[in-house]
């Protein structure tokens, strides 16, 4: 119970108190200035026992006990998600639920998954697991069908394909997996009819991106946003968000100012109370509204690309280039401090979200969301041999993103996403191409044994096939290297995956992300090896045939003797990639 003040909860294990309530104890304890600095928590624990009680009470919990078992774990799931979606909860639960509701009155709220398996060491679920926004608006029947169909959504998500799958890959099936909620006020203020606070981010107690010389991993790294989180954590379309080096904070990817406004945020995410749902928007449009914050910290103008006779002109749209926020306050130092001493605590590093507010003009309070370990391997910094490779030998060369642990490995299997022909087909043969590369990544052995590299164009794990290839981590997690080509649309650029879900399974797995760009100077595909290569793509599944022109399997084993021996080399520190022949 997190607010004893409050009506009756549900009874709780204490043992199973949630990560960011103990990350708060851990901070204020260890600096009492966190106890002003951070937003007071509103929030109620559900208890894994209502949980339990639910699956009794609607006939699924030896549905669940089948998925104890590798041989079974699947079977009758679909079944079990339906009756979750419409089951029924006990009527001394209900009404315990509704005293809650009464509590929050029409605030907004969240309904977030804290299961025992998510928040323990060695598993993250990152994504796993569904997390529901009410808005809390209108009659208060319709407002507690809501509430009680968020809880319903995140019951039955403990029971998707994905969350089954990942669990049946950590070899965890046959531990007990107990899902309690956590129901938070939403934070942030209402402007007109828009609820959403005025930053969010991600934070990481060591960064996986150095994109600089000047970036020290062990630092940390922040992705923040405009509006809800939501936007920092998921890939939902091809906006970007800010992504800063907590011990070099105004050191970008980008080179000028033009690249910056190219890859700057440009839609929000925030609760519309009135349409009563959560909606995406274009900040241009809200930034007006916000008289109540200090938007010279969130965004910028170029006001150097004016000449003084161009004064009379209508100055360009701001920018959300959050410089002042990271310059002018300590927010910087804050969330480092907050990393820092979360990840000391833990001895081990750590994941968190966050909120931001400003009370005043110069003051602002932060309020954190979610902490759980980061499931980083190989922190080290590794020291790379030099590379050189002669073009002829040459398979990919990539200078940009490079996330992961710098390494030279053996390459025994490519997949190449042929980007001509995957950006002519329809939505709907998109989707087959996923398919078929999630059954390529199920007929490999453990990842440790073959080494795959999967080369697509636009973004992998997408969930709008019109940015990239739309597959579930599950479909790609036997691959070492994943790698997305800037050639599917010209105004297409892969946000590196920074903070969301995606890149935590990327980390969790030790897997090496890549982004080449074709017309950039350094950058290169040898399409002609692709397209020459024997292609084993029917050998592996019987509807090959048709998709040859579109998706290459090459498997080292079939190349000529000197062909043979394939390596990536991919130096973190440089941002260096080249995949190449070797004798």
């Amino acid at each position: 119970m997190t607010r004893p003040s409050g009506p009756t909860l549900l009874k709780a294990d204490p043992s199973s108190l949630s990560p960011n309530l103990l990350a708060r104890a851990i901070l204020k304890h260890s600096n009492p200035r966190f106890t002003d600095l951070l937003e007071e928590h509103d929030s109620f624990f559900i208890g894994s026992d209502v949980f339990y009680t639910f699956l009794v009470q609607n006939g699924i919990w030896w549905v669940r006990e089948k998925q104890r078992d590798p041989d079974t774990f699947l079977q009758d799931a679909e079944q079990a998600r339906r009756r979750i979606l419409t089951g029924q909860f006990p009527d001394y639960i209900l009404a315990q639920l509704d005293d809650m509701l009464e509590y929050f009155g029409q605030s907004p709220f969240i309904v977030r998954s804290s299961s025992l398996l998510e928040d323990n060491f060695g598993n993250s679920f990152a994504g796993k697991y569904e997390s529901v926004f009410c808005t809390n608006q209108g009659p208060k029947i319709r407002r507690f069908e809501d509430f009680l169909a968020a809880i319903r959504t995140i019951y039955a998500s403990t029971m998707s394909e994905k969350a089954l799958r990942y669990r049946e890959q950590k070899g965890i099936l046959d531990q007990d997996e107990q899902m309690a909620l956590l129901v938070m006020r939403v934070s942030g203020s209402l402007r007109g009819s828009h609820f959403y606070p005025a930053a969010a981010g991600v934070g990481f107690s060591f960064n996986p991106y150095v994109w600089n010389e000047h970036i020290d991993p062990r630092a940390g790294v922040a992705r923040v946003v405009f509006g809800l989180g939501t936007r920092a954590v998921d890939r939902s379309d091809d906006d970007y968000t800010r992504a800063v080096a907590l011990n070099a904070p105004t050191r970008r990817p980008e080179s000028n100012f033009e690249a910056v406004r190219q890859y700057a945020q440009r839609r929000v995410d925030y609760l519309d109370l009135e349409a009563n749902q959560l909606v995406s928007g274009k900040f241009s449009h809200l930034a007006s509204e916000c008289k109540d914050l200090p938007m010279a910290k969130f965004a910028s103008v170029d006001s150097r690309s004016f000449a003084a006779s161009d004064r009379s002109r209508k100055p360009p749209p701001p920018v959300l280039t959050f410089d002042g926020l990271l310059a002018d306050t300590p927010f910087v130092d804050d969330v480092r401090e907050i990393l820092s001493r979360l990840s000391s605590a833990y001895e081990h590093p750590v994941d968190i979200e966050f909120t931001c507010n400003f009370v005043t003009p110069e003051r602002y309070k932060l309020n954190l969301v979610q902490c759980r370990p980061l499931q980083v391997q190989g922190s080290e910094v590794t020291t790379m041999p030099k590379l050189t490779v002669r073009d002829e030998d040459c398979i990919i060369r990539a200078r940009g993103a490079v996330i992961g642990q710098s390494r030279v490995v053996p390459i025994i299997r490519l997949v190449y996403v042929v980007p001509s022909s995957y950006g002519g087909l329809p939505q709907r043969d998109r989707y087959t191409v996923a398919n078929i590369i999630a059954k390529i990544n199920r007929s490999l052995p453990r990842r440790e044994n073959v080494n795959t590299l999967i080369i697509g164009p636009g973004r992998w794990g997408t969930s709008t096939p019109s940015l990239g290839i739309p597959i579930p981590f599950a479909g790609i997690n036997q691959a070492t290297a994943v790698c997305e080509v800037v050639a599917m649309r010209d105004d297409l650029v892969p946000d590196v995956s920074l903070g969301t879900h995606f890149l935590n399974e990327l980390i969790e797995m030790d897997m090496l992300y890549l982004a080449l760009f074709p017309d950039e100077g350094g950058n290169h595909v040898n399409a002609e090896f692709f397209e020459s290569a024997p292609n084993s793509l029917e050998d592996l599944t019987p509807e090959g045939s048709r998709w040859q022109d579109t998706i290459k399997v090459i498997d080292a084993t079939t190349l000529p003797p000197e062909r043979s021996s394939i390596v990536l080399h991919a130096d973190a520190h440089e941002q260096l990639v080249a995949c190449y022949f070797t004798s």
